[in-house]
């Protein structure tokens, strides 16, 4: 699973990743865990074409018109569908497997209809040392940027209360993170970010081949236990053991 993990890119650098226009600053992030805001890319919706409804013609694959039309959004970590008659169940979907996300009735309309980037630097996982779970931290290299695949929900409750939320997509773990943890976060390629957002792609086949164990190396760093503390958000997250 994908339990935690970080956004300490600045907001430059986010918008310049994403093509993103009117990014307002962030605040570095080291340990962003569930129920907690998160930042999404996604794209503009057709305010009067209904919630499902894109412009076609500006976000085939691979447009740069396209890219133009996406917009960064705060949402909620722990997916709520839409029919959900309790938005306590966006805690038990704080992540979406790949294998099943495309007939899950918890996932499957957001997968065809509203997928999304998170954009991350970085994420945690947990071993179990002398009886203890020991948490690591991965990253690529230079501390680069990069995105997990999400989908994202809007829900309305009967007092007319609004929450949109969203989930993270794993898959099966590389050989790298595999020696910690046998799940890990899909990420995605720069050049597969239009595909993935791409509501015309809706093809599970094609959608799925996007759904991969990352094949780029990753560096693992062992942590300290602050990151255990939900409510600790502090740079000696990622800091290296000595």
């Amino acid at each position: 699973m994908c339990g935690r993990f970080t956004l300490r890119a600045s907001a430059q650098t986010v918008a310049e990743q994403f093509a993103l226009i009117d990014l307002p600053p962030l605040v570095p992030r080291y340990n962003i865990a569930p129920r907690q805001p998160i930042g999404i890319v996604r794209l503009r919706r057709d305010p009067f074409a209904g919630s499902n409804a894109f412009p076609p013609s500006e976000h085939s694959a691979g447009s740069q018109r396209g890219a133009t039309n996406r917009e960064f959004a705060v949402v909620r970590w722990g997916l709520v569908p839409s029919w959900a008659n309790d938005p306590a169940i966006g805690d038990r979907l704080i992540n979406a497997r790949a294998e099943t996300v495309a007939s899950k009735p918890a996932f499957r309309s957001a997968f065809r209809y509203r997928r999304c980037l998170i954009p991350a630097d970085g994420f945690y996982e947990w071993a179990k040392v002398s009886g203890r779970k020991k948490p690591f931290f991965f990253r690529l290299p230079n501390d680069q940027l990069f995105a997990f695949a999400g989908l994202w929900e809007a829900w309305e409750g009967p007092d007319q209360s609004y929450l949109e939320t969203a989930t993270i997509i794993t898959t099966e773990a590389n050989e790298q993170v595999r020696k910690i943890h046998d799940r890990m976060p899909v990420i995605l390629k720069p050049e597969d970010y239009s595909e993935w957002l791409d509501p015309e792609v809706s093809k599970s086949d094609k959608l799925m081949s996007l759904l991969r164990p990352l094949d780029l190396p990753l560096e693992i760093v062992p942590v300290g236990y602050w990151v255990n503390n939900p409510t600790f958000d502090d740079p000696r997250c990622v800091m290296p053991l000595g």
